[in-house]
C-alpha cells in the first residue's frame, strides 16, 4: 500500500484535540431541594468551570475518534500495488574524465536513490549506459547491487561529450513511462528527452600538466612541460622526474597562481627510453602524471638527381623536413627527385617526384585559369601566382588522379603503383611542366605540396617510430597485410601503465593501413608486428576543459514525477465510499449522545426560600 498524499496524516492531530476536548468537564449544574438528607449522597464536583479532570468514557468520544481516522484515511489517499507492474529507468552516466572525481559520491547517492525511483512498483527493470556515442551498455538487469558493482569498476576517461543521443537511445529503451536519469557533475539548463538530472560536481582546484615538446640544446635533449592552474587560487606543488630503473630527480616546488602556465624544464639522460614527469597528487590525478619517450619519427631517405635544380631543391627539403637524410643509392631511397626524359620515357619504379626535362625548346606561358582538386596534398594552396611555360606533357594514364589543372592541362597529376605484396602501393607526384621553365620553386604552394607528399610517404612506410600522444587520439599505422601466398604475422597492441607494467594485450589481423584510439588512461602503448617494433608511445592526459571544474554544481531533480509513478503503478482504494459513510454516521452518532436535551422537569417547582442549595 501506498498514500499518495502522506501529508494527509497531519489530520491525526485531530486525536489529540479530541482527547484534550474530553478531558475539560462542565460545570456543576445548581439543583434547589427541600431537604438536607440527600447532601450525603451527593458527589464532590467542582464549580469553578471547566478544567483537565479525568477521561470519562462516552459514546462520543469514540465516535469522534473514529471520525479523525476515517477522516486521516481518506485525505491520506491509500493506493494499492497494482499486479505485475514494472518500473524502468534508464541511468546515463557521464563519462567524461571529470565525473573520476565524484564517483564515489555517485555511487551512494544511487544506492540511496534507486529504491525509491523503483516505488511501488514490483519489478524493477535497470539499464545503465555512458554518455558517450556508441558504446556498448554497461548494465541491463533487475538487481540494484549488480548495476552498483558495474559502476565500481566504470572508469570515466572521454573528453567532452554531448548526452543528446545517449539520452535518446535511453528514452527509446524505457519508453514514455520509463524513467532516464542523466548523472553528471554539470546540470544541464533544459534536460532533453524528459530526462532528471543528477549532479554532484563542485568545484575544485586543479593544477595539472598540458603536454610537452622536446629540442635538442647543446647537445643534450631537453624537454619542456606545462603546468596549468586552473583554479582562482594560487597554488604551489612539486615535481619530479622518474625513470624506468627506478631512479627519480629530488622534488621541486614551484607556486603558480590561479589561471596561470608555468613551464616545467629538464635534461633527459642519454640512453632514457622511458621516463614519467610527476606533480604531487590533488583530487583530479589524470593530469599528474605525464609519460615521457624520447621522439624519434620515421626517417626517409632522399635521392635527388644530379641536375641543379634538383640538388637545390633536395637541399631546401633536407633543411626543412625532420628525419630525412640524403642518399645515393636510387633503389633503397624512399623518395626520389627525377626528371622524365623523351628520349627515355621510363619513369622510376619507386615512390618519386617527377618533372618534365624539355631542352629542345622555351614555349610561351600557358594561358587560362588555374583551379585546384579537392586532394590533402592541395589542400588550402594557393597556386593562381604560378606561371609554366609550355613544354612536352608527361603521358596521363586514365587511373591517374589530377590535383592541379590551368584550362585543359594537368598540372600536377598522382600515380600509384603496385608495390611489394602486403606494401601499400608505391606513389609518384608528377608535375606537368619543366621545372626549369617555371616559377615553381618560388611558390609557397609548391614547397608544402612537396612536404605533404613526403610526410605521406612517412606515413605509409612500414617502420617503427616513437612518439608522445594524448590519450584517446586516433593513430594510424603502416604494417605488411597478408597476401594470397604469404601469411603477415598479426599486429599486437599492448597498454601499460606509468610503470611499464601491462595492462591488456591483444591481437589484430594483419591489414596494410592500422587504425585505432591510444587508450584512455596514462601511460605507454607499444605495437609490433613479429619481431617488428611499429610505434612506441607515451599517453598523457591533456584535455583542458575536463581539467577544468569551475563549471561543476550540484543538482537534483530525481523527486520529479514521483506522483505520476504512484499513480501508475497503483489503484485507488474502492472502499473509499463506504468510509464516507461511515464517517458521516460517526458524526451523527456523536452528535445525537452529545446533545444538550435539557435539564427534564423541575422537581420542586417553588423551593423554600430556606432550602439548601446544591
Amino acid at each position: 500500500m501506498t498514500l499518495a498524499n502522506p501529508a494527509g496524516l497531519w489530520a491525526l492531530l485531530g486525536i489529540p484535540a479530541v482527547l484534550a476536548i474530553h478531558f475539560l468537564q462542565r460545570q456543576a449544574k445548581v439543583l434547589p431541594i427541600s431537604t438536607l438528607f440527600l447532601l450525603e449522597k451527593t458527589q464532590r464536583e467542582s464549580a469553578s468551570g471547566r478544567r483537565f479532570d479525568r477521561l470519562m468514557n462516552s459514546v462520543p468520544l469514540w465516535m469522534q475518534l473514529l471520525g479523525v481516522l476515517l477522516l486521516t484515511w481518506l485525505l491520506a489517499e491509500p493506493r494499492y500495488q497494482k499486479a505485475r507492474s514494472t518500473q524502468r529507468v534508464a541511468v546515463v552516466l557521464d563519462s567524461s574524465a571529470s565525473m573520476s572525481v565524484f564517483k564515489e559520491s555517485l555511487r551512494e547517492r544511487l544506492a540511496e536513490a534507486l529504491p525509491d525511483l523503483q516505488g511501488p512498483a514490483t519489478a524493477l527493470e535497470l539499464l545503465v549506459l555512458e554518455s558517450a556515442a556508441g558504446r556498448e551498455r554497461l548494465y541491463a538487469g533487475d538487481s540494484i547491487e549488480d548495476a552498483l558493482v558495474v559502476l565500481d569498476e566504470w572508469q570515466p576517461r572521454d573528453g567532452l561529450t554531448d548526452p543528446s543521443q545517449a539520452l535518446r537511445l535511453a528514452r527509446s529503451l524505457v519508453k514514455r513511462e520509463g524513467i532516464v536519469v542523466y548523472a553528471t557533475d554539470t546540470p544541464l539548463e533544459t534536460p532533453p528527452f524528459d530526462a532528471r538530472v543528477l549532479s554532484l560536481g563542485r568545484e575544485i582546484g586543479n593544477v595539472g600538466l598540458t603536454g610537452v615538446r622536446f629540442e635538442h640544446k647543446e647537445g643534450a635533449r631537453v624537454w619542456t612541460a606545462l603546468a596549468r592552474n586552473y583554479g582562482e587560487e594560487p597554488a604551489r606543488r612539486s615535481w619530479q622526474m622518474q625513470f624506468a630503473d627506478g631512479r627519480s630527480t629530488e622534488p621541486r616546488s614551484f607556486d603558480i597562481d590561479g589561471g596561470a602556465l608555468v613551464p616545467l624544464q629538464g635534461r633527459l639522460p642519454e640512453g632514457t627510453d622511458r621516463a614519467r614527469l610527476t606533480l604531487s597528487p590533488d583530487e583530479f590525478g589524470l593530469d599528474d602524471i605525464l609519460p615521457l619517450v624520447p621522439p624519434a619519427p620515421k626517417s626517409l631517405k632522399l635521392f635527388a638527381s644530379t641536375a641543379p635544380e634538383f640538388t637545390k631543391l633536395a637541399a631546401r627539403m633536407l633543411r626543412s623536413l625532420e628525419a630525412i637524410e640524403a642518399t645515393n643509392d636510387a633503389a633503397g631511397a624512399d623518395l626520389a627527385l627525377v626528371s622524365y626524359d623523351p628520349l627515355d620515357p621510363v619513369l622510376p619504379p619507386g615512390n618519386a617526384v617527377v618533372f618534365v626535362n624539355d631542352s629542345t625548346r622555351v614555349g610561351s606561358y600557358l594561358k587560362g585559369g588555374i583551379v585546384a582538386e579537392k586532394h590533402p596534398l592541395v589542400d588550402g594552396l594557393n597556386w593562381q601566382a604560378l606561371l609554366v611555360r609550355e613544354t612536352i606533357q608527361l603521358e596521363r594514364l586514365p587511373s591517374d588522379d589530377v590535383l592541379l589543372w590551368q584550362d585543359t592541362r594537368p598540372l600536377i597529376f598522382l600515380r600509384e603503383v603496385p608495390g611489394e605484396p602486403g606494401l601499400p602501393p608505391l606513389r609518384q607526384l608528377c608535375f606537368n611542366f619543366d621545372l626549369r621553365r617555371s616559377n615553381a620553386t618560388t611558390q609557397p604552394a609548391f614547397i608544402v605540396c612537396l612536404h605533404r607528399f613526403a610526410e605521406s610517404l612517412r606515413d605509409a612506410k612500414v617502420a617503427g617510430f616513437r612518439d608522445n600522444l594524448e590519450t584517446g587520439q586516433p593513430v594510424q599505422l603502416a604494417a605488411r597485410a597478408s597476401t594470397g601466398t604469404t601469411e603477415a604475422e598479426p599486429i599486437v597492441v599492448e597498454h601499460l601503465d606509468p610503470d611499464g607494467k601491462s595492462l591488456s594485450r591483444r591481437a589484430l589481423p594483419a591489414v596494410p593501413t592500422v587504425r585505432l584510439e591510444a587508450p584512455l588512461d596514462p601511460g605507454f602503448l607499444r605495437v609490433s608486428q613479429g619481431e617488428s617494433e611499429l610505434l612506441d608511445a607515451a599517453l598523457h592526459f591533456a584535455d583542458a576543459r575536463e581539467a577544468d571544474f569551475r563549471g561543476c554544481a550540484t543538482e537534483d531533480t530525481l523527486a520529479e514525477g514521483s506522483a505520476e509513478a504512484v499513480q501508475r503503478h497503483t489503484t485507488e482504494d474502492h472502499w473509499w465510499r463506504l468510509w464516507v459513510l461511515l464517517l458521516v454516521a460517526a458524526l451523527l452518532v456523536s452528535w445525537y449522545y452529545a446533545r444538550d436535551r435539557g435539564a427534564g422537569p423541575e422537581t420542586a417547582a417553588n423551593p423554600s426560600p430556606a432550602a439548601p442549595q446544591t
